[in-house]
């Protein structure tokens, strides 16, 4: 039998993320190897904002429709909230830590850094949020993969970075977190810290392999966050966070059950408003909970700050 071939970006944390995956299908019986994909992503260095929504992953879906590749990993948070056709997420395994952390010179939490100290981010959704916690800091765009964005702080360029901790985490430098923010201080990305493990959606065994590899309370938490989304009609670079999980609640017999916990904010770009909003619901109701998250959001004025 020819082993799974594996579409991923040639980065450090891509590669790391997609041999997670090709492991636990070796554990269970189906060998699995890496194909590199180069995408338009890693040829630019444009911010995200500019170069459009699935940037990182575009190409790796045409090897996929293409035949090149049987199985492509994204990370979750990077793809579009409208479907592929032809494409189904087969998996969507354990999440890792989904908080945003940041990484900074002297090891200063983010109430420590002083006035005008320079911090890089990515992503419009923490730039947005952290100018609204009104702390005086200047923020600056960031790209480059996980290595050259702690460089700059390692070698003076910046103050501080604000990145994903499941990063982080993933590439074994956990222990250079400096703070990870409560998602009261800053909410991440809808679907932040989760994969998403895609095949066509006519290879009926691969999608039963891949299956085995799925976790329902990840994967209905992210639907959730990933409603928000769309409901709202905003990109994956859009300043909107949201985050779910399954929660244990107690009814009035006492008995203990699941619910789905989740949070949604939508933040201006300069930092001038933030709209949050929260729900509780059932758990097999996540994309339901999603869209009615967000129209309480829109109800608030977050159209405005999405499109501003």
């Amino acid at each position: 039998m020819n082993p799974i071939r594996i579409g991923t970006r040639g980065s450090l944390l891509a590669r790391t993320q997609s041999q997670t995956i090709a492991d636990a299908l070796t554990a269970n019986g189906h060998p699995a190897e890496l194909v590199i994909i180069k995408t338009a992503g890693d040829a630019s260095a444009a911010p995200v904002a500019e170069i459009g929504v699935g940037v990182f992953t575009t190409a790796i879906r045409n090897a996929l429709h293409a035949g090149e590749i049987d199985v492509a990993v994204h990370s979750y948070k990077d793809l579009p909230t409208a479907p592929d056709p032809g494409l189904r997420i087969a998996a969507v395994p354990p999440r890792e830590d989904p908080r945003d952390a940041l990484v900074s010179s002297g090891n200063l939490v983010l109430g420590a850094l002083p006035p005008g100290a320079t911090i890089g981010t990515s992503s419009p959704r923490r730039a947005a949020q952290l100018k609204a916690l009104g702390l005086g800091l200047e923020i600056r765009p960031l790209r480059g993969n996980l290595d050259s964005r702690l460089g700059k702080v390692a070698g003076g360029e910046l103050d501080a970075v604000v990145v994903a901790r499941a990063g982080l985490v993933r590439i074994g430098r956990a222990e250079e977190v400096t703070e990870a923010f409560d998602p009261v201080v800053l909410l991440p990305a809808p679907a932040q810290g989760a994969l998403a493990v895609e095949c066509r959606s006519d290879d009926a065994e691969l999608v039963r392999i891949l299956a085995e590899l799925d976790d329902e309370a990840t994967r209905v938490a992210v639907d959730a966050e990933r409603a928000v989304l769309a409901a709202l009609e905003a990109g994956c670079t859009a300043p909107v966070g949201a985050i779910a999980e399954v929660v244990e609640s107690i009814d009035e017999d006492g008995r203990i059950f699941a619910e789905l916990s989740l949070r949604a904010a939508v933040a201006a770009e300069d930092g001038s408003d933030v709209i949050r909003a929260s729900v509780v619901g059932p758990v097999d109701n996540a994309e339901q909970l999603g869209r009615g998250l967000a129209a309480e959001l829109l109800d608030l004025g977050a159209g405005e700050l999405v499109n501003s």
